[in-house]
């Protein structure tokens, strides 16, 4: 045997070593095992059979489909004020009550008033258990199937590492005060930040509260306070996020986003690596026909998701998560280089994007302009280092 057949069993016997142990190496196809023959040597493998690989790829389209679904949908709703699962689920209850008893709708409605409009930790004990079945599949099959495959140490230690950052960005978050908007401290916060007169208004009253609004704040209906440079309220985080926690929410976001796409990346390195030991790329198989047909991508996919069904679905999982956490997290990014908040950008939709002139008549349709931006690298340091009384006299000088 020569050194290149040697090396080539020797990577095969890893592989086989890392799925033994597991106790699933009994199930795996012959292709799996070890062999320093080249394919064109060995017996085509039978192809699976055509119900078996419909309902394959029936399940696998619906589990996207559905992990999709939930997934934007869940941070679209995390995003939103209240008043949006508001209007979906009154529109949602409109269609169902023609076929829905009473009783039920009010159990319905009930459930999910606590769910959206009271702090409750529901989403906060989601969040804790999905992260830990992620990272319980990920250190119970992965990593000891990459330690096996002789992988870098610190690619499989970066999800942990970046972990634990995601962990004190939450545990920040949801602990810290967000900016609540007192009697004590209303008149100081009223000097902060300029009225643009057209989203936030001098002289307005908290009906709740009973304290002066300051510019950007807001009345949270969920923590039933106010929050000076009000962003959204967080179901994840169970708290609001405004102007004493919006540089950890980002921190947050960015290493959330981070932490699935680094687990995403070493399990499909995983995945890759077994494809190759196997050299089931260059081999064939025998169709429902008994032709010989060379290997593709379906069957590849199909393979990996018979052989490790909890890997590949969790893959899966993971790489929806990373897209739809990193599109939220670009906008989050948005936001923070032009100085606005989430509540600023929905109400701005209302109005244009053109400069409000203030001598304007009032009978004429009031047009939105961005007055708090000063600059990329100053609206960063505002999102860590929020304004105060004595900082913002000194920019007027």
């Amino acid at each position: 045997m020569g050194s290149e057949d040697f090396s080539q069993a020797n990577g095969f016997g890893i592989c086989v070593r890392a799925l033994a142990l597991t106790g699933i190496h009994k199930s795996l196809p012959s292709v799996l095992h070890p062999s320093p023959s080249c394919c064109r040597d060995r017996a085509p493998a039978a192809a699976p059979a055509p119900g078996l690989a419909m309902d394959f790829l029936t399940l696998l389209l619906l589990y996207l489909c559905f992990v999709l679904a939930v997934a934007a949908l869940l941070c679209l709703c995390s995003g939103r004020s209240e008043s949006f699962l508001a209007r979906r689920a009154h529109r949602a209850s409109q269609v169902l009550s023609l076929v829905i008893p009473t009783q039920l709708q009010r159990v319905t409605q009930q459930a999910l008033h606590r769910l959206f409009h009271t702090r409750s930790c529901l989403f906060v004990v989601l969040h804790i258990a999905l992260q830990a079945a992620v990272f319980g599949e990920y250190t119970w099959e992965v990593f000891v199937y990459c330690w096996e495959l002789q992988f870098h140490l610190l690619p499989l230690l970066l999800p942990y590492l970046l972990l634990a950052g995601n962990l004190g960005c939450f545990l920040l978050c949801s602990r810290a005060d967000p900016g609540t908007v007192t009697k004590c401290n209303a008149a100081a916060l009223v000097k902060v930040y300029a009225y643009d007169g057209v989203l936030f208004q001098r002289g307005l009253v908290c009906p709740t509260c009973t304290v002066e609004k300051p510019a950007r704040s807001k009345h949270c209906s969920v923590c039933r306070t106010c929050v000076h440079r009000f962003d959204h309220h967080c179901v994840w985080v169970n708290n609001c996020i405004g102007a004493r926690n919006a540089g950890a929410f980002l921190l947050y976001l960015l290493s959330l986003t981070a932490t699935a796409g680094a687990v995403a990346a070493v399990t499909a390195a995983l995945l890759i690596q077994v494809l190759l030991l196997s050299n089931i790329m260059h081999g064939s198989y025998l169709d429902a026909q008994g032709q010989e047909q060379p290997v593709e991508m379906l069957f590849l996919i199909q393979h990996l998701f018979l052989t490790f069904p909890r890997i590949v679905f969790m893959l899966g999982f993971v790489i929806l998560l990373t897209l739809v956490l990193g599109g939220y997290c670009s906008f989050s990014l948005y936001l923070a280089l032009t100085n606005q908040t989430t509540n600023e950008w929905c109400k701005s939709r209302r109005f244009g994007g053109s400069p409000h002139v203030p001598s304007q008549p009032h009978d004429r349709a009031l047009v939105y302009k961005n007055i708090y931006s000063e600059g990329i690298w100053r609206n960063l340091k505002e999102i860590f280092t929020p304004l105060t009384v004595l900082e913002r006299r000194k920019k007027t000088r």
